[in-house]
């Protein structure tokens, strides 16, 4: 019993992981988009 509770433990902690990591990437994204609407409209 106590492989299936570890089982579990690993699988919860990597979706974590990967919804953090998926976070990051799309503030990094956000910014970005926003740096490149500043300059478009700075060369109109």
């Amino acid at each position: 019993m106590s492989y299936l509770f570890a089982a579990y433990t690993v699988t919860w902690v990597l979706l974590f992981a990967y919804i953090y990591a998926l976070g990051g990437k799309q503030k990094k994204l956000d910014e970005e988009l926003t740096t490149l609407r500043k300059l478009i409209e700075q060369r109109k």
